[in-house]
């Protein structure tokens, strides 16, 4: 930037019109440019497992498509996390985009939030170094990451107006926590706010928590931006602390000129806004160096590197959890059936704003065909575990009217069963109606079903017969983030040959969120009754069973909150049936959370594999045929039952999802693993499990200093040596427990781990330091940080349930950290 191009001269120079106009976006996606000065847009993409670009949610340009932010979780790799952040800055470049509104901060208080895919972990010191460790990757190569939803986002109900009530010392203690790790550590360039109120107080313009804590406490002083359409207020929000109103143009801020003309406090919290808009292009580069905003490169081939990144990255977030009598890996030469709705289909997503359109979805079957001789591998469904019907393959020749118009005001054709109107033909309004048509190419005669979804209205008719009505009985239900309508079905008798299918839609004349506007057409021919049996008996004809079930990115999705802990359809029972009729059945796991496995007993192995990516198929088959470690250990608690998840009583309260606008976090300190510990309860699987290929044994343990003075950093030196026969990975964790704490606290909490690769026979020493926080809990009457004087323990093991050593360090006098003039 030259010297007389500073932000500060740049700042002085700009109207008090063109500041304000820099404080919403110009439209989806992009800033607005003031041409007059040569400031240029800034494009910001969605992440976090991928980087989307300008285009739709489904179709759109092409992009590689990452492990899903749980299964990066499962890794508890730091290192590996900054690398995926370093390629995800190379494909953000690509796509014209200079921030990722990435990686997701938010704590697993709950098993059944719909997003958690996206997220890390329960446990706020595992999120906040990965997250960490994301961002720097990210930011070392000139793209702004946007650590997001700050703050109290835990599930998806009611998310745009509820109340997250959380208590003080929860709120320090855990959701804040990974925040103030990537702001302080990290440095993260940019913050977005939550759509939920935190404490009766919209997080987008709460002044204590945009201003108080992040900046003066914490000393942030990047941008602040709010979640598409996450804005309630023009001079309010502005001067909490939120800069940038997202998406443009601006609607909550269409009086924000007005408000600033005439109050002097307004114009200078409009100045700092712009000045941190200014602030953004140039740590980006782009105010000198601006990015073509339009740039939606498909670059794939060229990407080897990326590609490797993304299969050894799945690999290494697959969770072994069971493997009886070493099933697995098992032998090249097998004959191998593939069973279930997961075997043929590359899940490799969750739904929502994370989902992109991948450069491929690798199933595992195509990952076993392509490692096996393709007349080893057999196949057959055996049941569905959709929550729609699949998405019609074809696409749609679109006629669009204005409402009550007969003149075809534009045409065009659409590749997909699925539109999602974000933007319209030229001279389109945003009030609308229009007719799809599309042809339905029957080979084998019999029922089918058929189904609409949309916010709008809509209606399906079939060779002119009506089939599908979701016009007159529309009602708002959880697709499209929970403004569109539920699935309405329909079935007919569809002959050999052609059928023309007409559907109508418009705009609805109720609310249907955000303007949005959109249409899914599923359809497909239903399984006969006998097909569990049937992959039974193909599985039979095996030496090995590969059982493939779990969900996809229409039941883990932004929106809404996840059905329960039962896995849908016939799944359960394909398992049953599948385990009978071969003893080598091996299930491979595919959800964006924890599962009921009632069968668990009659499997001799099990592997969690997450959404691992665009090659997922082959990421599973490295681990199946031990090509790859299975490097994960669980990021969540996975309950045995849901009555044991700490925010479900046995019914619906204030406690979850909430009532009355309002969810109160009552479980206060005792998520994940800390809940188990206080109720003494027996998982299904604990934090932190996680099998391996081969043996670890942790040898000498030896600390720095037993008398810890305030201030003063521990050292904690362990030994872990490889005893098996293979290379093979685990996971050192250290938990810290205090013996003589003044206020009640977790039994033991997390604060320092480290992954740990091994050669047969080879040992490593490693250092886990811990620091005063790690001792200190948040005493909110003092608001300061404090660590009592007194014995703590330091647990050391491979799970939260696997700690074979302890130590144990005393204090000499008390800690304390004030954050009141941070």
């Amino acid at each position: 930037m030259t010297q007389t191009r500073t932000v500060e001269t740049l700042l002085e120079q700009l109207t008090l019109e063109e500041q304000v106009s820099l404080l919403s976006g110009a439209d989806f996606w992009r800033t607005v440019a003031v041409e007059r000065l040569n400031i240029p847009q800034l494009k910001v993409s969605d992440g976090p497992a991928g980087v989307r670009g300008g285009g739709p949610l489904v179709g759109g340009k092409k992009t590689a498509a990452f492990p899903v932010g749980i299964a990066l979780g499962s890794t508890w790799n730091v290192e590996l996390l900054r690398e995926i952040g370093q390629h995800l800055a190379r494909e953000a470049k690509d796509k014209g985009a200079a921030v990722l509104l990435a990686p997701t901060m938010n704590l697993f208080r709950s098993t059944l939030n719909g997003r958690n895919f996206e997220s890390y972990s329960e446990d706020p010191f595992l999120t906040g170094k990965l997250g960490v460790a994301y961002v720097q990757g990210l930011q070392e190569r000139g793209v702004a990451a946007t650590v997001k939803h700050f703050v109290g986002n835990e599930s998806e109900y009611q998310r745009n107006t509820i109340s997250s009530d959380i208590p003080e010392r929860a709120l320090r203690e855990l959701y804040l926590v990974p925040f103030e790790m990537t702001v302080k550590e990290g440095k993260t360039l940019a913050v977005m706010s939550a759509y939920n109120k935190l404490n009766g107080i919209f997080a987008s313009e709460n002044k204590r928590l945009l201003t108080d804590i992040l900046r003066t406490e914490w000393g942030f002083n990047g941008l602040v931006m709010s979640d598409w359409f996450g804005s309630h207020s023009a001079g309010e929000s502005v001067r909490a602390g939120l800069d940038l109103e997202m998406p443009g143009p601006a609607r909550a801020r269409a009086s924000l000129l007005e408000e600033a003309q005439n109050d002097e406090a307004t114009r200078e919290a409009v100045k700092t806004a712009a000045r941190n808009v200014l602030n953004l292009l140039v740590r980006t580069g782009v105010l000198d160096s601006p990015l073509d905003v339009r740039d939606e490169n498909e670059r794939d081939e060229e990407y080897a590197d990326t590609r490797e990144l993304i299969r050894r990255a799945g690999a290494e977030s697959i969770v072994l959890l069971k493997n009886e009598g070493d099933l697995l890996p098992f032998p090249a030469g097998a004959k191998v059936a593939v069973i279930g709705p997961n075997g043929a289909k590359g899940q490799v997503m969750g739904g929502g704003s994370a989902q992109m359109n991948a450069h491929r979805q690798v199933s595992p079957l195509e990952g076993l065909q392509a490692a096996l001789a393709e007349e080893q591998v057999t196949y057959h469904i055996g049941c569905y575990n959709d929550k729609f019907l699949p998405i019609f393959a074809g696409g749609f020749n679109i006629e669009y009217r204005a409402l009550g118009g007969e003149e075809v005001l534009a045409r065009e054709h659409r590749p997909l069963g699925e539109i999602m109107w974000f933007e319209l033909p030229a001279g389109i309004p945003r009030a609308f109606q229009a007719t799809l048509t599309t042809t339905l190419n029957i080979t084998e005669a019999g029922t089918y079903e058929l189904s609409l979804a949309s916010a709008g209205l809509t209606r399906l008719h079939v060779n002119g017969e009506a089939v599908v009505n979701n016009w007159e009985d529309f009602r708002q239900g959880d697709t499209y983030f929970g403004f569109g309508s539920d699935e309405v079905r329909g079935e007919i008798h569809l002959t050999e040959g052609e059928h023309q299918v007409l559907i109508e839609y418009r705009t609805a004349d109720v609310p249907h969120g955000f303007g949005m506007s959109a249409v899914r057409f599923g359809f497909r021919k239903p399984l006969p009754e006998t097909s569990v049996q049937e992959a039974a008996q193909l599985a039979s004809e095996a030496d090995y069973a590969v059982v493939c079930i779990g969900t996809n990115g229409e039941w883990e999705t932004e929106g809404v909150d996840r059905w329960g802990l039962e896995l849908p359809g016939r799944q359960d029972e394909l398992v049953r049936e599948v385990a009978k009729a071969n003893p080598n059945t091996i299930v491979v796991l595919q959800t964006g959370g924890p599962v009921l496995m009632p069968w668990l007993a009659d499997v001799p192995a099990v592997l969690q594999a997450w959404f691992p990516g665009q090659e997922a198929g082959f990421a599973i088959t490295d681990v199946l045929l031990g090509q790859a470690e299975p490097g994960g250990r669980l990021p969540q608690t996975f309950p045995a039952r849901l009555e044991d998840d700490p925010t479900h009583p046995e019914t619906p309260d204030l406690q979850y999802p909430g009532e009355n606008g309002h969810v109160e976090y009552q479980e206060g300190l005792f998520i994940g693993y800390r809940h188990v510990d206080r109720h003494s309860l027996t998982p299904l699987f604990p934090f932190g499990h996680g099998l391996s290929y081969t043996t670890f044994e942790i040898g000498s343990v030896q600390v720095s200093t037993e008398e810890v003075q305030p201030g003063e950093t521990v050292n904690v030196t362990v030994e872990v040596r490889n005893t098996g026969q293979r290379r093979g990975q685990t996971v050192l964790q250290l938990y810290v427990h205090d013996v003589e704490t003044s206020l009640e606290r977790p039994e033991k909490e997390l604060k320092a781990f480290q992954k740990v690769t091994l050669d047969a026979g080879e040992s490593q020493t490693v250092t886990l330091p811990i620091d005063m926080r790690s001792f200190a809990y948040f005493d909110d009457t003092r608001d300061a940080w404090v660590a009592d004087a007194g014995e703590f323990h330091l647990l050391i093991g491979q799970s939260s349930a696997n700690l074979t050593v302890q130590l144990s360090v005393t204090l000499a006098s008390e800690w304390v950290q004030s954050v009141r003039n941070a």
